[in-house]
């Protein structure tokens, strides 16, 4: 994780602009508490992120969290104090905030699909499908989830699919071209047993099963002994995903856990300081 969080400073430009003009009826002397609560279960994540926001609108602001990161919670849990000038507090409210709920958000539906294949020796990996501006944060909150991160983006592995196919001719013809341009892993996806047995064949590190059935997985597993890394995507969901997991796949990508969010509810109360 960074310490610095240069992209926060960028999200506080966008909601804040050329000042908080409400926050000016406050007097910047004044200085004031607040409470945070989540009104439904979660795993909480996102703190640093959290403490950033504030940190970068006034060092002054002091938080005391109750919990820990990654700790699953139940509704209406108080999750931290927070001290400091009243104007920083209000200003930095909802971006703080927009963080905590999506990063939570992020950890807590994780923790449902890692919870899903406990025992079966499947990792649950996560895409690219992130929201934008937000990538490594995602990728942290999978991890804080109890679930695996897949390739950051498009410059720390190869993934060749249906397109990459068609421009380099063959299945055989891309990865070997993919080995020759660096030493990236090599990962290709394929729709079908036929071109199963055709990635098979070129050996790469690992072989993604898009929209294969059960039964499919299942003859891939066998045809494979360990063969090469194999890879379920497509049309997983919570209900399924467990079946998918006992087939013998070494991984399932789930770009739901990025992607298909519903933002925790959270709350922040303030409440002003005197002398």
């Amino acid at each position: 994780m960074q310490s610095s969080f240069p992209e926060v400073a960028l999200y506080l430009a966008e909601d804040i602009g050329s000042g908080d003009i409400t926050a000016k009826i406050i007097p910047a002397s004044t200085r004031a508490q607040a409470t945070v609560l989540t009104r439904e279960p979660m795993v909480l994540c996102g703190r640093a992120w959290f403490e950033a926001v504030f940190q970068q609108l006034s060092p002054e602001v002091v938080i005391e969290w109750l919990r820990n990161e990654g700790d699953a919670v139940p509704a209406d849990t108080l999750l931290c104090r927070l001290n400091g000038p009243a104007r920083a507090l209000l200003t930095g409210e909802r971006t703080a905030l927009n963080l905590l709920q999506t990063l939570s958000a992020t950890a807590t539906i994780t923790r449902r699909y890692a919870d899903a294949v406990a025992g079966t020796g499947c990792k649950v990996l996560d895409t690219r499908k992130t929201l934008p501006g937000l990538r490594v944060a995602q990728k942290y909150a999978v991890k804080c989830g109890g679930c695996f991160n897949h390739r950051i983006g498009l410059f720390d592995a190869v993934l060749i699919k249906e397109n990459h196919i068609i421009a380099a001719g063959s299945i055989s013809e891309a990865v070997r071209l993919a080995r020759s341009y660096g030493d990236e892993p090599v990962e290709v996806e394929v729709e079908n047993l036929e071109e199963f047995a055709q990635a098979l064949a070129a050996l790469p590190n690992r072989i993604m099963l898009d929209n294969f059935s059960l039964a499919d997985m299942s003859i891939a597993v066998e045809r494979n002994r360990g063969t090469v890394e194999l890879e379920a995507s497509g049309n997983i969901t919570l209900e399924n995903i467990r079946s998918v997991a006992e087939t013998g796949v070494d991984y399932i990508s789930i770009g739901a856990l990025t992607k298909n969010l519903a933002a925790v509810d959270l709350s922040m109360r303030i409440e002003m300081l005197t002398d």
